[in-house]
């Protein structure tokens, strides 16, 4: 069975055709500053610098980095341009630059790496997974500390599960977003198919994307971080539940 690769090329605008607002406020109900706040702590705990220097690889929107201003001197990578519209509009004091983060160069090294909200999911099969990785680990300073937060794993993923329906709001835009999943599975790429009807002022429109996610075993980011020079640490319940990968780069 042949594999898909991952996002498609970062000189497009986005990789999805929902907007930043219409992404906002689907995850209106996720806990930022709570994440921001336990990630702040594994930071503290691992890193064996003494910078506050930290790079948000997928950084999205600039959820999370609204809570972590406050402690480190941020830089952010996304492969969306749409995104990061919306990132350096929410944080204009932030650097945001647009790349793919199987092979982003920057020039300069970080304190801390971080890639949350399963976005490595997207990246696949394993060799592109593990180039990323092994591209982060290359943008850490000796004692510096990577932490990815994985998709879901094979055994916790359910294609069986009936469509499924939740409501989101933004209410300061006066979005509303419905949308209706369904769970298919290809191999080990999990695969949502997502329908969202959106009203705002302008009116109603409709839309349909598939997101496909590999569930790549706890295994397989072991030998990835190990490959590209790191310890490696398991955190099952890490910042939201999924967990988090946790790897320190020797001094």
């Amino acid at each position: 069975m042949t594999e898909k690769n991952g996002p498609p090329d970062p000189t497009t605008e986005s990789y999805s055709m929902m907007s930043a607002d219409v992404y906002d406020a689907i995850y209106a109900r996720k806990n930022y500053e709570a994440e921001a706040q336990a990630l702040k702590d594994v930071i503290g705990h691992y890193t064996k610098t003494d910078g506050n220097q930290l790079l948000d690889v997928a950084c999205g929107t600039g959820r999370h980095l609204s809570y972590l201003v406050d402690t480190f001197s941020i830089t952010g990578v996304d492969l969306s341009n749409d995104q990061l519209v919306a990132a350096r509009k929410r944080l204009p004091d932030v650097a945001f630059i647009q790349g793919d983060m199987q092979n982003f160069e920057l020039d300069r090294k970080f304190d801390a790496v971080t890639c949350l909200f399963s976005s490595i999911g997207y990246v696949y099969p394993y060799k592109n997974m593990e180039r990323a990785v092994m591209n982060m680990a290359h943008h850490l300073k000796p004692g510096g500390v990577l932490i990815i937060e994985p998709w879901l794993q094979p055994d916790v993923f359910d294609p069986r599960r009936p469509p499924h329906t939740d409501v989101s709001e933004l209410p300061e835009m006066q979005l509303k977003v419905t949308r209706t999943g369904h769970n298919n599975i290809d191999g080990n790429v999990s695969i949502l198919t997502m329908h969202h009807v959106v009203e705002s002022p302008e009116g109603v429109a409709e839309f349909t994307e598939e997101h496909r996610l590999a569930m790549h075993s706890t295994e397989e980011y072991r030998q990835a971080y190990e490959s590209a020079g790191l310890t490696f640490t398991e955190d099952p319940q890490g910042l939201s539940g999924r967990g988090i990968y946790i790897g320190v780069k020797p001094l």
